[in-house]
């Protein structure tokens, strides 16, 4: 690391990517992080660079990731939100020179990729995460409380939903057909979801996928269905969908003495999208990843939440800030980040079965 990275002195960040991911999640997240400052962002695309210095006035720019790696002794943080086809090669070549990073999901395309990459890591002493924002959902913070406290008893079931209506393509790498992408739903939108089921249950040890190219001229998965057997007993259900006419409840988590269903989404991407920064909230911090009381979820037994039944739960606030937070303090004070390679790759190994479930019609069973 650099000598920037004194006791009071910022980290200084390099990021990789100014797309959706770079532009819309990681940057406004790292210059709201106290003790991160976003240094240099490398994108090829000039009207994306103006854009990085209009919202980041002190942020350098520069053409390609290797410009910001010939400044790794300025640096004490690599962030990869390039295409996912780049992302072990770029945090191969970060780790290499000498500098802890966190790569947007999905880490890589196979599990032993990822393994290889916490190898490194771990053979230079740096720290490597995983960009798991949904892990702070405000829904899923509600999940994960109310099956920790026992309040549901015994879960039986976990039902996820990541479901749009877009029939329309809009083009681009993520529906790409080309398998060196890593284009399609599974690996975009399933890797928040198998990683949440694997969060809140473990293990898993069968899986059995179903996956469909539903809209013309499409050529990678916009349609497709999971089905988690874990160790513990506990099965998933967890559907992807760009083809979604009527959407379903975000989630439906049901045990032996309760169940919860929650419908809608996490308000914090559309706030992000819409400009906004947790750290524009002065003197209204508990606003940020707050949702009205019309939109909680429902907790009960034996009736329909859709027509009443059951009592209203707080959901607890989103808190995307947490995971830069985390990052700050684990490159500071040392010990785990908030989420490891060793998880993605466990996450990996589950989105490989499915992918072989789905080609070959059958459940495939994890040693």
């Amino acid at each position: 690391m650099s000598e920037t990275n004194e006791k009071h002195a910022p980290l200084r960040v390099g990021l990789l990517g100014y797309g959706l991911a770079g532009s819309v999640f990681h940057a406004p997240l790292i210059a709201a992080t106290d003790g991160l400052v976003l240094d240099t962002v490398s994108t090829a695309d000039p009207e994306r660079q103006a854009r990085a210095r209009a919202a980041h006035p002190r942020v350098r720019t520069v053409a390609t990731p290797d410009e910001v790696l010939d400044r790794a002794a300025d640096l004490d943080l690599i962030v990869v939100a390039t295409p996912n086809k780049t992302h072990v090669p770029l945090a191969t070549a970060a780790l290499e020179a000498g500098l802890p990073v966190v790569v947007d999901k999905p880490l890589a395309s196979t599990a032993a990729e990822a393994e290889k990459l916490a190898t490194l890591a771990q053979d230079r002493g740096l720290l490597l995460s995983v960009f798991q924002n949904r892990r702070w959902d405000n829904d899923f913070r509600t999940v994960r409380k109310l099956v920790e406290e026992g309040t549901l008893g015994e879960v039986w079931r976990f039902e996820s939903r990541f479901e749009r209506w877009r029939p329309q393509l809009k083009g681009g790498w993520r529906e790409s057909g080309d398998p060196a992408e890593l284009g399609g739903l599974l690996y975009d939108l399933g890797s928040h979801l198998v990683d949440q089921a694997l969060a809140l249950f473990g293990p898993v040890v069968s899986v059995y996928a179903e996956s469909d190219i539903r809209r013309p001229g499409a050529e990678a998965d916009d349609d497709t269905f999971l089905a988690l057997t874990h160790a513990n007993g506990v099965r998933s259900h967890l559907w992807m969908s760009a083809t979604a006419a009527l959407l379903g409840p975000r989630f439906r988590v049901l045990g032996n003495q309760a169940g919860y269903t929650k419908h809608g989404l996490d308000p914090q991407e559309a706030a992000l999208r819409e400009g906004r920064r947790p750290d524009d909230e002065s003197g209204e911090s508990g606003e940020w990843g707050v949702e009205p009381k019309t939109r909680w979820g429902r907790l009960g037994a034996g009736a329909s939440p859709r027509m009443g039944g059951g009592e209203p739960v707080p959901t607890l606030p989103g808190d995307y800030p947490a995971y830069y937070a985390a990052i700050a303090r684990a490159l500071r004070e040392g010990g785990a980040p908030p989420v490891t390679a060793a998880e993605a790759a466990a996450a990996l190994r589950v989105l490989e079965a499915a992918k072989r479930s789905a080609a070959e019609g059958r459940t495939v069973t994890l040693g």
